[in-house]
């Protein structure tokens, strides 16, 4: 008995303020949930069917043991008392089946309703423009994506059988309690309600402690993420303040495990109170037992039937308190979920796309008449700009801070769509081209290199499948990096660290130009691949970018004005206009805005 109270005394929950101003803010339809369960409602009925037959099957244990005492024992009937065995046993394992039938395909279920929501909800984020990631935390999406998901499954797994089997045992129980003696039963009724009540009441004070407990938690982990992370840990040795990171942390620490030791104290007078009702409920049936005038004639196995149903309604009626605050959880859980289904796609797919095989790609990209304001903006990043981009030849495009540079790398690899006029790949809206044909078609190399934290040879592999180890080679000798892989023990499979802090800037960004020569684009954009390098280095992967810009159409962001006066075409912006173009010498020789840039 005890053991079931301590289990039932985590098991009662408060309904959390924020969950209610969760659904408050954004409320979820109930046709939105059924939803959910479409695909499933044939499993579900079995499953409901199967914890109803468990529950009703189990109720026949105390009627078994009542023969068995009653009648089999005292007229020594062994001929009964092996049938009663046998029907025990056989309601055990009757019971222990449908229990394992029950939860396989509720789990099934349930994994399969979560698999899809989790897949739905990853596909529509990476629709997202790039804005949006901008302005959103990255804990936050996976906050969305993982643990509201995940908290998902007890209410989808659990919540619906457990509501059809607690309200069927209770009343089952109750019913059945009332069968054997209707007496006891309002006995019953006088006993249990205080002892649940104050069963409820010390689970609110550990709910109340274990949330504290969980946003201590959470702030732990968010110091544990900050200080021991590649970024964080380089901040906090640069800076020094690696003890006061270390204070911070010791006093977090010390708050959990005193929360720890007062969610296990919790109510513990409360609970020995309870422990002590419980004890004497039998004890008091046996007591009214023995009074055949508050209880009439009743038998042994009458009193210890009665005594085992009783013992079991306990659970389910607590389980049946529950389900309001469950309900509330998983509605702001699904609500959250939702919100991010429900987020507008601002660079969509085109719904009937243009084809444009990789063969086919000539690389003649136009601005015309682009202009770009960011969603939340007042004023233009880009105004009335016509650039032509002629296939094979490089443009780069120099300007102050702010003027509008990477917007226009931005807008040509459809990152966001441009407010108005368009951007065409030969002669195609890009608006009208698949995402999957875009990215074929153009390749970007930037200064912040990203490499995924995995072996060089599928950070490679990620332009482009289907490459031999021989194409990857080719590629990393290309890039003037293969030198420097060969030297690695692992070679190939070296794994590259956190984003690719394995290795220097340099050799990140020759791995990234390798990634890119593998991914063949017909149209190149470098966004200031440079800036970040020092001079030496830059002259060294200035080499690599020379050979992945051959042949190609090139649109060069540039912030040093020294790696761009070899281009066939420089164009200045100033506050997201074109206020000057020509090759290096005709701008030097103007003597206007870029000769005071290269000044």
């Amino acid at each position: 008995m005890s053991d079931m109270i301590g289990h039932d005394m985590r098991g009662p929950q408060r309904i959390d303020p924020r969950d209610r101003a969760q659904l408050s803010e954004s409320p979820v339809a109930a046709s939105r949930v059924v939803a959910l369960f479409s695909a499933h409602r044939g499993p579900l009925a079995i499953v409901i069917a199967t914890v109803v037959a468990a529950s009703l099957v189990g109720l026949a244990q105390p009627f078994l043991l009542r023969a068995v005492i009653d009648n089999a024992l005292p007229e020594r009937d062994t001929t009964l008392l092996a049938w009663l065995v046998a029907g025990m046993i056989g309601v055990a394992v009757l019971t222990a089946i449908l229990g394992v039938i029950q939860t396989w395909l509720a789990t099934t279920m349930g994994q399969k309703v979560m698999s899809q929501l989790r897949t739905d909800v990853f596909a529509h984020v990476q629709k997202q423009s790039l804005s949006f990631f901008k302005r959103t935390r990255g804990g936050e999406i996976q906050s969305r994506l993982i643990n509201d998901i995940a908290g998902l499954q007890s209410v989808i797994t659990n919540t619906a059988t457990s509501v059809a089997s607690q309200f069927t045992t209770a009343i089952g129980t109750a019913v059945a309690m009332a069968v054997l003696d209707w007496r006891l039963s309002l006995l019953s009724l006088v006993v249990l309600p205080p002892a649940i009540l104050l069963t409820r009441r010390v689970a609110l004070v550990r709910r109340d402690i274990t949330s504290q407990r969980q946003r201590v938690m959470a702030e732990l982990h968010g110091q544990v993420d900050e200080a021991l992370s590649v970024n964080g840990a380089m901040l906090t040795k640069t800076l020094g303040t690696a003890d006061a990171k270390v204070d911070t942390f010791t006093t977090t620490s010390r708050t959990l495990a005193d929360l720890e030791v007062r969610s296990q104290l919790a109510g513990k007078w409360r609970m020995a109170t309870m422990q002590i009702i419980f004890a004497a409920i039998p004890a008091l049936i046996y007591l009214a037992g023995g009074f055949p005038q508050l209880t009439g004639s009743i038998s042994i196995g009458t009193l210890v039937a009665f005594t085992a149903l009783q013992s079991q309604i306990f659970r389910p009626i607590l389980g049946l308190l529950n389900v309001g605050a469950q309900w509330i959880s998983s509605m702001a859980l699904l609500s959250r979920i939702f919100g991010y289904l429900d987020l507008p796609v601002e660079v969509a797919e085109p719904t009937d796309p243009t084809p444009l095989p990789r063969d086919a790609v000539r690389g003649d990209v136009r601005f015309d008449g682009v202009s770009y304001r960011y969603p939340d903006g007042d004023d233009n990043v880009l105004t009335d700009v016509d650039l032509h981009l002629a296939p094979g030849r490089s443009i780069a495009v120099v300007g102050e801070t702010g003027s509008g540079k990477s917007t226009l790398a931005t807008l040509l690899v459809r990152l966001a769509d441009p407010t108005g006029g368009r951007v065409t790949l030969d002669g195609i809206d890009l608006r009208d081209l698949s995402a999957s044909d875009l990215a074929r078609a153009v390749g970007v190399v930037t200064q912040d290199t990203y490499l995924s934290h995995t072996s060089i040879r599928d950070n490679l592999l990620q332009a482009r499948a289907d490459a031999t180890d021989a194409d990857l080679w080719q590629a990393l000798e290309a890039a003037q990096v293969a030198d420097t892989v060969r030297a690695l023990p692992d070679g190939l499979d070296t794994i590259v660290g956190a984003r690719g802090h394995r290795f220097s800037g340099g050799e990140r960004q020759r791995v990234a130009v390798a990634r890119t020569l593998l991914a063949d684009p017909r149209v190149l954009i470098l966004d200031e691949a440079t800036s970040a390098l020092d001079t030496e280095t830059e002259r060294e992967f200035q080499a690599a970018l020379d050979t992945l810009a051959e042949g190609r159409t090139t649109l060069t962001i540039a912030h040093r004005l020294s790696t761009i006066r070899h281009a066939d075409e420089i164009i200045v912006l100033d506050r997201g206009r074109i206020v000057e173009q020509g090759s290096h010498e005709e701008l030097l020789a103007a003597g206007g805005r870029y000769a005071a840039l290269a000044a």
